[in-house]
């Protein structure tokens, strides 16, 4: 008799597993918006969603300067750090094979031989030698992995990662790295290791990244967004609720990962040494071959796809929603105030959805199809001054959602009343219970099974 009920739970188990694939994975939020049947009909139901992540360099702007900083006009001859007396490296300008301009910090990595942007040298020392390296994308973009900054000299002695929120105006440090922290920014070294729940919002200076010579694995600056997120998301990132859950309700949590401009200050070169060779200052300049951004652009989360035109990033904007980050409701759709959409409750998220136009409630009776027609006229409930009757609670101004005792506009009809018999008869409680979800009928099942098997067995001592 065993055989046949385990068949049974089996079949159950695949139809509440099918039933949740109906859901985005969390985390991803690729749907903003589904059709699905209810009492009234045909609606739609809105989601939470956004972009997936991607390589943010590809759709960059990027500015050095003093403009004149970048090596090859006039032609210049280097040397290697580690040895001076190997001065077999040339830039120049007007020359494809041997020009390194700034775009070859964005090119395709693998090339042989490698591709870089590269300085002068630091022929006016001991005045510094300094260079910002200003990347823009017009666009605010929310940051997902680790910023990879790939040196082919010698790191840094000296360098500030720079963010802005407000396309430039105005700019705040990220991180700082230096040899000694403490003699380049009366800082005490940190790592991002050191920081907890509280202050990962802490500007830290480390020590981690600046040695002088070139080893063969390290020649990469990180600025660590995952080692942050793991703070509350677990090391292995396996608790993104809780992150999410924090990036909802902490808006200096989303804004620190939030940009739209990063700037990358080079302060003093690689010298490998503590004092500067001042007989072969061409030993000493700064070159990158690589920089990894990779984010998403920010639609508050009311669109799933960002598109590139006429060389800037827009959201395809959903839920009624537009404007370059969807920061505003689109015309006649201002019936109540915009917000951005939340993460929670899980799966779905809130859309937070946009609504028409209207003077106070307006009460329709043929409104099964809110997603067609006449819908742009349609507000069937209000939390404030038209709720939800019977426990049911209003969706986005568009529909009750009803608890399984009750149905109809406004969940103002006892569901039993079109049933068999009527509330009074024996067949009333059908429908309560066909409303059950599927998940809540597989406990219970088990859970029966579970005591008839007990009351078999002898009792144990």
């Amino acid at each position: 008799m065993r055989f046949p009920l385990v068949l049974t739970l089996q079949a159950l188990w695949a139809s509440v597993c099918q039933t949740m694939q109906h859901y985005p994975a969390w985390g991803h939020y690729d749907v903003c918006k589904s059709q699905v049947y209810t009492d009234e009909g045909l609606t739609w139901d809105y989601m939470a969603c956004q972009p997936e992540a991607m390589d943010m360099t590809k759709y960059l702007k990027v500015t050095v300067d003093p403009p004149n900083i970048t090596c090859g006009d006039p032609p210049e001859t280097y040397c290697a750090l580690e040895n001076p007396y190997m001065c077999n490296n040339e830039c120049d300008a007007e020359n494809e094979d041997l020009a390194h301009p700034p775009e070859l910090m964005f090119d395709f990595e693998g090339r042989n031989p490698t591709t870089f942007w590269q300085s002068s040298s630091w022929k006016k020392y001991p005045k510094a030698l300094l260079v910002n390296i200003t990347l823009s994308w017009s666009k605010t973009i929310e940051l997902t992995d680790d910023i990879v900054v790939t040196f082919e000299s010698g790191r840094p002695e000296q360098m500030v990662l720079e963010k802005s929120l407000d396309y430039g105006k105005t700019w705040q440090p990220y991180q700082f790295y230096a040899t000694d922290c403490l003699d380049a920014f009366t800082m005490d070294a940190k790592t991002v290791q050191d920081l907890t729940q509280h202050t990962l919002l802490d500007i830290i200076c480390t020590e981690e990244y600046s040695r002088g010579y070139v080893w063969k694995y390290d020649k990469t600056v990180r600025f660590e967004i995952k080692d942050r997120f793991a703070l509350f998301a677990g090391p292995r990132l396996h608790n993104m609720a809780s992150l999410y859950g924090q990036l909802d309700t902490t808006k200096n949590l989303r804004d620190f990962f939030t940009i739209t401009d990063l700037r990358v200050r080079l302060l003093r070169p690689a010298t490998g040494a503590t004092m500067v060779d001042e007989n072969n200052l061409s030993r000493y300049f700064y070159a990158i071959s690589d920089i990894k951004v990779q984010g998403r652009c920010k639609c508050n989360l009311h669109a799933n796809s960002c598109v590139f035109d006429k060389e800037t990033l827009n959201c395809e904007c959903e839920h009624n929603t537009t404007g370059p980050d969807c920061g505003r409701c689109k015309r006649n759709y201002q019936g109540r105030t915009w917000s951005a959409g939340s993460y929670l409750p899980i799966p779905k998220g809130t859309a937070n959805t946009c609504i028409p136009n209207s003077i106070g409630p307006v009460i329709r009776q043929n409104v099964s199809s809110l997603g067609v027609a006449n819908r742009n006229q349609a507000r069937v409930c209000d939390n404030e001054l038209l709720r939800c009757q019977n426990g049911g609670v209003c969706l986005n101004n568009l529909r009750c959602q009803c608890t399984a005792a009750f149905t109809g506009l406004l969940c103002e009809k006892p569901r039993c009343e079109s049933e068999l018999g009527g509330c009074g008869g024996p067949d009333s409680g059908q429908a309560a219970l066909s409303s059950t979800p599927l998940s809540t009928l597989l406990l219970l099942l088990l859970g029966s099974t579970l005591l008839r098997e007990a009351s078999y067995r002898p009792a144990l001592l």
